[in-house]
């Protein structure tokens, strides 16, 4: 079943649901990264929520990043979404091996630990608008979960999974946003609480061989919805090029650039979405010391 992210609204506008099948799109970050299994797990959901929350950005141009800086032994993990949900991310310990949890899972919220969840939109404004809060479990979806209803103040339901197989691949891997409108009544909000209560993990529908559209139906029963025949493949997909890391080079100063220059006559640049490596030697980075501030 190919990558797709499905997105409806309830006919009275009250409910927006987005449903995303990411198997093809996690495996790929974790052949980049040779992530272990939990490493996979956690960069996988947040992939996941971050390609989602691309269809709710309107320009080419604009962005949305999720930075999960926790305190556990995967530390930072960071995703980055377009509005055609082409995502690239990281963890820094994508290597970390941990024993699973009490419930025989893999242990993501040890891995993530506690610490700050941050969401930056960037609209092509003056200034990024960015919101925080703590990490309350760090399951990914649970915090995001959270985060929506302190920050954006949206009453959100939000359920994310990769299920990773015995030779480390990704067996499946997707993600569901529910969001109820202002105008929704309190007994719409019951009803589609029940109904995520008692809904099987994502990875289980996935298994299943259930589409994202019809995992889509089955979150909203009872609702009259309208689905967008706008279909979405996300796909992980990296935006480094060496003009980029040239201008990160020349970032970081005339100072910092003249003792590279003096010690090491060159410098290695390491993309870390996609692990691509750019070289530049000295009569490139002299010509960067000339542009740089």
């Amino acid at each position: 079943m190919a990558d797709t992210i499905v997105r409806g609204q309830s006919l009275d506008g009250t409910i927006k649901i987005f449903v995303a099948n990411t198997k093809d799109l996690v495996q790929e970050a974790r052949k980049i990264h040779n992530s272990s299994p939990v490493a996979t797990a956690a960069l996988g959901r947040t992939l996941t929520i971050a390609a989602i929350m691309g269809q709710n950005l309107k320009n080419d141009a604009d962005s949305v990043t999720i930075q999960f800086r926790g305190d556990g032994p995967l530390g930072n993990i960071v995703a980055v979404s377009d509005n055609k949900s082409k995502v690239r991310g990281y963890a820094v310990n994508p290597f970390l091996d941990l024993p699973l949890n009490k419930k025989g899972k893999l242990d993501v919220g040890k891995a993530v630990g506690r610490g700050d969840l941050c969401v930056i939109y960037d609209m092509g404004m003056k200034e990024p608008y960015s919101g925080r809060v703590p990490i309350v479990t760090g399951e990914i979806a649970e915090d995001m979960t959270y985060y929506f209803a302190k920050s954006d103040q949206i009453p959100t339901a939000i359920g994310l999974g990769v299920l990773v197989d015995t030779d480390c691949s990704v067996k499946t891997a997707g993600g569901y946003m529910i969001q109820l409108m202002p105008d929704a009544t309190e007994e719409t909000a019951e009803k589609i609480e029940e109904i995520v209560r008692k809904a099987p993990p994502v990875t289980e529908m996935l298994e299943k061989g259930m589409s994202a559209e019809e995992i889509l139906f089955f979150l909203t029963d009872g609702f009259d919805m309208l689905v967008s025949n706008e279909k979405v493949t996300p796909e992980y997909k990296c935006k480094c090029s060496e003009r980029r890391m040239r201008n990160a080079v020349i970032s970081i100063g005339k100072k910092e650039l003249a003792r590279i220059i003096d010690e090491d006559g060159k410098c290695e640049v390491e993309c870390q979405f996609c692990n691509s490596k750019f070289t530049f030697q000295k009569d490139e980075l002299l010509k960067m010391y000339e542009l740089a501030r």
